[in-house]
């Protein structure tokens, strides 16, 4: 009885000493396996990759509308969206110019998982400036520009974007917005009320008929103006009012990646631009990441003949592709 007794207890501790010893080590896996699951290893943008998407745009010459070169680049945006996977969306429409030019314009989406109500919008204008009217020679000022910065460095970010998401899908849907007729505003010389409602045309277009009926997401990122070399991105007003939040995620995230020096922590000027109209008429929130200060204005070859590749800078490129990226793949 006794030699009995002692043998059962002993056989079922070393039992639930086995059984135990599994479930811990079973639980530690799982532990460690749902850590690495929330590990986010977030791709490296390519800027040398991001160039050649701008330089493409610029090859074509001022992307003005009613212009060949502007049919020319908007079917070359919209076919490498598509080799990049996502779902494109082409809005047609006839805009009205503060001049009274009737505008043919074309928004370009391309969606990626569209089905995921969870989202985020990227956004730049496509467009280039009909005149270099800031052109320190008078004689440029009826004289398109390139846009090399000031239009096709944002969209060559955004499709090296694209390209990435591609490769590896960040778990909220994203939609890339390239926005057409935003530079059309009134020309410098020009001698009625220079409104804010004369630029963004397509913006207000998307926002006021965005491409999916019920169209929404979390937040927008604007990019525009952002591949000068040492560029300096502080916080847009308009960005400030209505979307203060996303500007801190988005410059925290720049200044731990290391680009605190283009992405400054301080309160900069108030723009006009896309972002104010998605805002106004979508009610979304979106931030701009922009070049311009009240010291220096806007980058120092905006709205000239200079506007071309020799202004761009693949550093700066990188800051803001890898700072957006970031944002994207680390939102859950």
């Amino acid at each position: 009885m006794k030699r009995s007794y002692t043998f059962i207890p002993l056989f079922l501790l070393l039992c639930v000493a086995i059984v135990a010893c599994s479930n811990k080590n079973k639980t530690g896996m799982d532990s460690e396996d749902k850590e690495s699951k929330t590990i986010v290893n977030v791709p490296q943008f390519d800027a040398d990759s991001a160039y050649q998407y701008v330089k493409a745009q610029v090859d074509f010459g001022p992307r003005v509308p009613n212009t060949a070169a502007h049919r020319a680049c908007g079917d070359y945006l919209a076919q490498k969206l598509e080799q990049f996977g996502a779902k494109v969306y082409n809005q047609q429409a006839d805009l009205m110019a503060y001049d009274g030019t009737l505008l043919k314009a074309r928004n370009i989406i391309g969606a990626y998982k569209p089905e995921t109500k969870k989202r985020i919008a990227l956004f730049s204008h496509w467009d280039s400036r009909p005149w270099a009217d800031a052109d320190p020679d008078e004689k440029n000022h009826r004289t398109p520009i390139l846009g090399a910065n000031d239009g096709a460095s944002g969209v060559g970010v955004l499709l090296e974007i694209a390209r990435q998401i591609q490769q590896q899908q960040p778990e909220l849907g994203i939609d890339i917005i390239l926005v057409d007729a935003e530079d059309y505003g009134a020309h410098q010389s020009y001698k009625g009320a220079h409104k804010e409602e004369y630029w963004a045309l397509g913006a207000q277009y998307w926002a006021q008929s965005p491409h999916v009926q019920g169209y929404n997401v979390r937040f927008g990122i604007l990019l525009d103006m952002v591949g000068a070399k040492d560029a300096t991105f502080f916080y847009e007003g308009y960005s400030e009012e209505f979307a203060k939040n996303i500007n801190r995620k988005v410059w925290n995230a720049a200044n731990d990646l290391g680009y605190g020096r283009y992405f400054i922590k301080q309160q900069g000027a108030t723009v006009t631009d896309d972002h104010l109209f998605v805002y106004q008429h979508a009610r979304i929130p979106t931030v701009d990441i922009i070049q311009y200060s009240e010291e220096a204005g806007f980058y120092e070859n905006w709205h000239t003949v200079k506007d071309d590749m020799d202004g761009i800078d693949r550093n700066t490129l990188k800051a803001v592709g890898q700072t957006v990226m970031e944002v994207i793949y680390k939102e859950k």
